[in-house]
C-alpha cells in the first residue's frame, strides 16, 4: 500500500471514529435512564455494534456492498468507537465494587450472548438480503 493510500485510510477511519463516538454518546444516552443502576445504554449499544458488525462483515463478503476501504471505515472507524467494551468492563467492575453480583452477572452474561447473537441476525439478514 503507498503512503498516500495508507494516509486516507487513516483519515477515514479517524473519521469513523469522530462519527461512532458522536453516535455512542447520542445513542447510550438515550437508552440509559438517569434513575436505572443497570448500565443498559452500554448493553444496547454493543447488541447495536455488532448487528451492524455482522451486517458489514457479511455484506461484503456475500454480496460485495462494500469496498475495503468503506468496509474499513465503518468497521473499523465508526463501530470501533461506537462499541464500548471498555465501558461495559468498567461498569461491570463498579457493579462488583458495589456487591450487586446478580447484576454483574446479567451484564455479563447478557452481553456476551446479545452481542453474538445480534451478529447471527447481522448475518441473516445480509444473506437475505443477497440471497445466499
Amino acid at each position: 500500500m503507498l503512503k498516500t493510500e495508507l494516509m486516507n485510510l487513516w483519515l477515514w477511519i479517524g473519521l469513523g471514529g469522530f462519527i461512532g463516538a458522536l453516535l455512542r454518546f447520542a445513542a447510550s444516552g438515550l437508552m440509559q435512564s438517569k434513575s436505572a443502576v443497570f448500565p443498559l445504554g452500554t448493553l444496547g449499544i454493543n447488541v447495536i455494534g455488532s448487528f451492524f458488525m455482522g451486517f458489514i462483515m457479511y455484506s461484503s463478503e456475500f454480496g460485495g456492498l462494500f469496498s475495503e476501504e468503506a468496509r474499513i471505515f465503518l468497521t473499523i472507524g465508526i463501530l470501533g468507537s461506537f462499541t464500548t467494551m471498555s465501558t461495559f468492563s468498567y461498569e461491570t467492575f463498579k457493579l462488583l465494587e458495589q456487591n450487586e453480583l446478580l447484576l454483574v452477572s446479567i451484564n455479563i452474561i447478557g452481553t456476551v450472548l446479545l452481542t453474538v447473537f445480534a451478529i447471527y441476525l447481522g448475518k441473516i439478514a445480509a444473506l437475505n438480503l443477497w440471497k445466499v
